[in-house]
C-alpha cells in the first residue's frame, strides 16, 4: 500500500469518526447550530444558540425543542413540519457549529470554561487549562457530567472522555 493510499484511508477514518461523533451528540442549551434549507434563504440560519431550555425559535414553526436530540433528529423534526404545508420537498441540514463548554477547576494553572472538542480526554482538557499545578494530584480527579440531572460526582482518570457541560475538579495531592 502506498503512502498516498494510507493518507486517504486516514483522512476517511477521521472524517467518519467526526461525523459519527456528531451523529451521536445530543444537543442542549448553549450549543450553537446552523440550519440550512436548500433553496430557501429565509429559512436558512447560519448561527442559532440554543436557549436555556435547549430550544430555538424558527419561522412558521415557532419553538423547536432540540434538547436531548441529535442534529439528525432536529433535521427530521424541521423537515416533517415544513413538509406539512409550507414546502413540497424540503431538504434540511442541521450541524453543530460550537459545542457547549466544559469546566475545569481545582489544581490547574488556568481554571475556567473551555470549548468542547469531540474526542477530548481529561489529559487534553488539563493541557487546555495550562497543565497541573505543582500541588495537583493526577489520581484525585472528580467529574460531574453535564448530562446528569442529579449532578453526581464520579472519579475520573486522565483517559476519561470529557463531554460538553462536564465539570472537572483536580484535587491537591498529599506529600
Amino acid at each position: 500500500m502506498s503512502i498516498r493510499h494510507i493518507l486517504i484511508a486516514v483522512a476517511l477514518l477521521v472524517t467518519s469518526a467526526s461525523a459519527f461523533a456528531e451523529a451521536q451528540y445530543r444537543l442542549s442549551s448553549g450549543d450553537t447550530i446552523a440550519v440550512n434549507v436548500f433553496g430557501e434563504n429565509d429559512l436558512t440560519f447560519k448561527e442559532i444558540v440554543l436557549n436555556d431550555n435547549g430550544a430555538f425559535s424558527y419561522p412558521f414553526l415557532g419553538e423547536v425543542v432540540a434538547k436531548g436530540l441529535t442534529p439528525a433528529q432536529v433535521e427530521q423534526q424541521i423537515t416533517s413540519k415544513l413538509k406539512g404545508g409550507y414546502l413540497v420537498d424540503p431538504r434540511v441540514s442541521v450541524s453543530v457549529l460550537k459545542y457547549r463548554p466544559f469546566f475545569i477547576g481545582g489544581e490547574v494553572k488556568l481554571p475556567g470554561g473551555y470549548p468542547f472538542q469531540p474526542g477530548l480526554t481529561l489529559d487534553r482538557a488539563i493541557a487546555l487549562a495550562g497543565g497541573l499545578t505543582e500541588r495537583a494530584s493526577d489520581k484525585r480527579i472528580s467529574l460531574v457530567r453535564g448530562s446528569d440531572p442529579k449532578r453526581n460526582e464520579t472519579k475520573a482518570t486522565l483517559n476519561t472522555l470529557v463531554e460538553p457541560g462536564d465539570t472537572i475538579n483536580i484535587d491537591q495531592g498529599f506529600f
